[in-house]
């Protein structure tokens, strides 16, 4: 099982080994795209055939309305439009209305991926991973955003074969859309598991719901950013100070206290590095992001989901979770030990903690940044 399940890696190496797979992630549209890639509901020749025919249709529609882009295009919202040429997001708007009349198809599903993957290949603005910034311009990656979609198509179509012919082996999979802070996600879990292999968010200020933001606009998800903190941040564990707030990390705080009485380490611990981390924020001579306030809400929702892990997984089963440290205020959090320390607060044996390479370095120019260094590891635990 993977209680961070993303777009479904962990799941498709299970499915690679034969192995079944049950998964939950809080951002609705990528736990979506987790469950298109894990349980097929169309082939790949139905996906080249639709697609043919979203072409053709988009491409009618442009024909049909060459003076019409204006009134079409100013419903779209502004970081969309700002974000595209307009014969560019024209064309776009047209496959996407194409792809939304075909929603009874299977197949339209993964057109619909098809199609979002394609807007930063032809994004005419930076719109790197995990920024959009639509204020610096930049020469798309490509210039035909039909074409560019038709190849996105081809490449899910030939994936939907390889899964068909037997390359990756049947299994079951289940991706349910929750919270894994909140044990009725777990209950809509069939069976237990025998192993989690996963990476939780780390504590250094990736806004995943943000980093998604081009696509949950463009498709009309959500239309505003208050409307993606409800709807697509709120069951999302706080790692990032957009997130944090004064009485979450209050809250925090008073639950980590409460359970010092019998796990001292690492409450105690954690307890402690908020206040370093108050301290040294009001010592710099400038305003600086609330790190302080994430970490003991970043903290408590790791030790809740390593409960509902510890009780999913059955006797014997180990857990290997991907994770970096960090430095906030050159404040040193030693995530990895805490969540393995944590762990075993909850019933597991802390067995493992691996060094896998160095991190932090693409900072280095940054002369606010700290110099403490940082590193990627792996964490091992056990149910006895």
């Amino acid at each position: 099982m993977d209680c961070f399940t993303g777009s479904g890696v962990t799941g498709t190496a299970a499915r690679a080994r034969g192995l079944g797979f049950a998964g939950i992630e809080a951002h609705p549209l990528i736990a979506e795209l987790a469950r298109l890639k894990l349980t097929p509901s169309a082939t790949g020749q139905a996906v080249r055939d639709l697609a043919a025919c979203i072409e053709a249709s988009a491409g009618r529609a442009i024909a049909s309305a060459p003076n019409g882009w204006q009134r079409v295009l100013a419903e779209e919202p502004d970081l969309v439009r700002r974000s595209f040429a307009a014969e560019t997001l024209y064309a776009l708007v047209s496959l996407r209305q194409a792809i939304v009349s075909h929603a009874d198809d299977p197949a339209a599903e993964y057109l619909k991926w098809a199609l979002l993957a394609t807007l930063r290949d032809v994004a005419g603005v930076k719109v790197g991973w995990p920024y959009q910034r639509p204020g610096v311009a930049r020469k798309p990656r490509h210039t035909d955003a039909i074409k560019r979609f038709q190849v996105r198509a081809q490449f899910i179509a030939t994936d939907l074969d390889s899964v068909a012919s037997g390359v990756a082996k049947a299994s079951s999979a289940q991706v349910v859309t929750g919270d894994s802070r909140d044990s009725a996600a777990w209950a809509k879990l069939s069976g237990s598991g025998i192993a989690c292999v996963s990476s939780p968010p780390y504590l250094n200020n990736f806004d995943y719901a943000d980093a998604t933001r081009l696509e949950l606009y463009f498709w009309g998800e959500v239309t505003t950013w208050g409307d993606m903190c409800r709807e697509v941040r709120g069951d999302m564990v706080t790692a990032t100070t957009q997130q944090s707030s004064v009485r979450e990390k209050s809250e925090a705080l008073d639950v980590l206290r409460g359970r010092s009485a019998r796990h001292p380490d690492p409450a105690e611990e954690i307890v402690g590095l908020a206040e370093e981390m108050t301290k040294a924020k009001k010592e710099r001579q400038k305003r600086s992001k609330e790190y302080d306030q994430v970490a003991p809400a970043y903290f408590v929702a790791m030790w809740d989901i390593l409960q509902n892990l510890h009780d999913f997984l059955g006797a014997g089963s180990r857990a290997v979770w991907l994770v970096g440290d960090s430095a906030p205020y050159g404040v040193y959090i030693d995530t990895p030990r805490l969540i393995g320390e944590m762990s075993e607060a909850v019933g597991f044996t802390f067995t493992e903690d691996v060094h896998l390479r160095a991190r932090g370095d693409r900072w280095r120019q940054n002369v606010d940044r700290h110099n403490v260094k940082l590193a990627e590891r792996l964490i091992v635990m056990e149910k006895p």
